[in-house]
């Protein structure tokens, strides 16, 4: 059935109110298994407009997953999703079916597997590619312990881009694993999925044959049911196996019609009987079932929850600093022809739909591949170009070797916009990106700096983009402060920070609060309110560069502070704090010092403003800490 509105109400689901556990999925006939769906359909659709969250590719694998639990054992057999985006329907049919309408809320259900949430959660993901690697090591740990079972690895085509699952496959041919993955080819990941793995794909389902297996598990060659007519059905029948799985050394089957529920039932019960690596490729659509997302599945990757209708008008909301980057990026491109972008699959999340339909020859869009991504830019660099990576920060550690190696170790000319920097909110742990201070200041020729708000964003893309060698701005997700952003674009001193606020100059005795990007604002608030109180001089800096460190600002402002007062949106163990703290001690000077920040701890979904408040990082917490520490 086809759906075009989200219901505001819950549907009627009878033979889904009767699972809260697969073992009631598995008692029901195969031919009930399409209710099944259609009603799993319906209460996603239900559930996703209350809480938002990650939705089109949720409603693309409705019966697969509803197949899967009903066939294998859960959870003594092993389901591993690879990146997690679609897991809602596992989450429902596992009994968490009540509580999906608190995902992504503080307190509530992970927006992704989450092994301390369910044992039917295998796997904790948020970055892609992992699901092999982690089903090929359950498989041969199980195998070492004389106790088997099925492991199943669910993977998105856009998701087998990465080396890493390639990787992953080369080995389980190299030990015979035990082992099927699951290939989910619906011809996107967020965006539309490139390069020449996507062109393979659409070559198998050009030969118009379909590896099908019988109740045996022996495989069989027949024309795809889909096709009436095609140029190559005249080719050998044993074309469609003729790809690059089977000549890895996998047992290919496929491609299956990934929503016809009762056909995939059939086809997992029967590979239960083959042994060793295996290979199904299903077809899916991103949205299924719900026309907006079929018609626009890039709009519909997620949604925010449907709000209730308010007669207030609607203030507007200040551009998102991806957007900023994104205009910064047009601008630059139109000044300086050497200007390349890449990015890692991450085109509309980036900002960058503009820049690639203005200069096409000029972007890269590489698949998910970040450490590819970022070798590709330092080859750039080397023929003279000036290539900018946009990339998020969760994602940039997962080039770290290639950010060290073959870009800083080289003092090439790559520029990096590090997009969600800092906490994320709703999408929780493995998208934070809490770290990136720490694993980039410690890399020589490095400069990274961190802008107060979207008018500094823009100025420093074009500082960075200016300076010959590695250098990252990292900015956070979501909207800026709203202030004006200046069209001209002017360079700022290397390593200069500055005085943003001055409170009760004329007292000698002063806090300096060294403010690092998104937390300059809200310390200059308890700052005032701090002075207000108290009869005490507080300073504000907007320390602008992490590295390198404005030394002598800090020289400058130690004789007459007492106490120096670090804030960063980062982990505060090895983050901008410490890099205050080194040189402190490095130059012998002897200060009270307080380095406010991220916990030593991975920190759970909830709203941005929760998890800030959380932390300390509000205004409000800022001050309090600063009293605790002052008094």
């Amino acid at each position: 059935m086809l759906y075009t509105e989200i219901p505001t109400q819950r549907p009627v689901t009878p033979l889904l109110d009767g699972i809260d556990h697969p073992q009631q999925l598995r008692q029901l006939e195969q031919s009930q298994l399409a209710q099944v769906a259609d009603e799993l359909r319906q209460y996603i659709l239900y559930a996703a407009g209350q809480s938002g969250g990650h939705f089109g590719a949720n409603l693309g694998v409705i019966e697969l997953t509803v197949a899967l639990h009903y066939c294998f054992n859960t959870p003594q057999d092993r389901l591993v999703w690879d990146v997690g985006h679609q897991a809602y329907p596992h989450k429902v049919l596992t009994g968490r079916r009540e509580r999906i309408t608190t995902i992504r809320s503080k307190d509530g259900l992970a927006a992704f597997p989450a092994r301390d949430e369910s044992e039917f959660d295998t796997f904790g993901v948020g970055h892609s590619s992992t699901a092999i690697s982690a089903g090929l090591g359950m498989s041969l740990a199980r195998r070492y312990q004389k106790d088997p079972c099925d492991v199943v690895a669910i993977v998105g085509d856009g998701a087998m881009t990465a080396g890493m699952a390639f990787e992953a496959m080369n080995d389980a041919v190299a030990h015979d694993a035990d082992l099927i993955v699951v290939l989910n080819d619906n011809d996107m990941s967020i965006s539309c999925s490139t390069g020449g793995f996507a062109k393979h794909l659409a070559a198998i389902w050009e030969t118009g044959q379909l590896v099908n297996v019988d109740e045996q598990g022996e495989a069989y060659v027949q024309p795809h049911p889909k096709w009436t007519y095609n140029s190559r059905l005249h080719q050998s029948a044993t074309d469609a196996a003729d790809n690059l799985f089977k000549a890895i050394g996998f047992d290919y089957f496929g491609p299956f019609d990934g929503h016809n529920v009762e056909q995939l039932a059939q086809v997992f019960s029967a590979l239960k009987k083959r042994k060793g690596p295996r290979l199904v490729h299903i077809y899916t659509k991103k949205g299924k079932g719900f026309a907006p997302a079929e018609a626009d599945p890039i709009t519909y990757h997620a949604i925010t929850k449907i709000a209730p209708v308010a007669n207030a008008p609607v203030k507007k909301a200040p551009p998102k600093y991806s957007d900023v980057f994104g205009q910064w990026l047009c601008d630059e491109a139109a000044q300086d022809q050497r200007l390349l972008a890449i990015t890692p699959a991450m085109c509309e999340g980036s900002g960058m739909v503009k820049f690639a339909q203005q200069y096409p020859e000029r972007f890269f869009d590489v698949a998910i591949a970040e450490q590819h991504a970022v070798t590709l830019a330092a080859g750039m660099a080397c023929e003279g170009l000036k290539p900018v990576v946009a990339i998020y920060s969760t994602f940039l550690q997962r080039g770290y070797d290639q950010l060290i190696h073959d870009v800083a170790l080289q003092n090439l000319d790559v520029t990096f916009g590090i997009d969600r920097a800092g906490l994320v909110g709703e999408d929780g742990p493995t998208h934070a990106g809490a770290y990136d201070y720490a694993y980039m200041r410690t890399v020589p020729n490095m400069v990274i700096m961190a802008p107060k708000d979207e008018n500094e964003c823009r100025q420093m893309l074009h500082t960075a983009y200016l300076h010959e060698g590695p250098t990252a701005v990292r900015y956070p997700r979501g909207a800026g402060t709203g202030v004006e952003i200046q069209q001209q674009m002017t360079a700022l001193e290397i390593g200069k920070a500055e005085i943003v606020a001055e409170f009760n100059k004329e007292v000698d005795q002063q806090i300096s609060i060294l403010a690092f990007g998104s937390r300059v604002a809200p310390s200059v608030e308890a700052a005032q309110q701090f002075a207000n109180k108290h009869a005490v001089g507080v300073r504000v800096v907007n320390m602008r560069f992490v590295k390198p460190l404005d030394e002598q600002i800090i020289r400058d402002l130690a004789d007459s502070t007492q106490l120096f007062v670090t804030v960063e949106e980062h982990a505060v163990m090895a983050g901008a704090g410490s890099a205050v703290n080194e040189f402190l001690a490095q130059a012998q000077i002897v200060k009270a010092i307080l380095n406010l920040g991220l916990p030593d701890t991975f920190l759970h979904q909830a709203t941005h403003q929760q998890m800030l408040q959380d932390c300390g990082l509000y205004s409000s917490g800022i001050l309090a800490s600063i009293e605790k520490a002052w008094f």
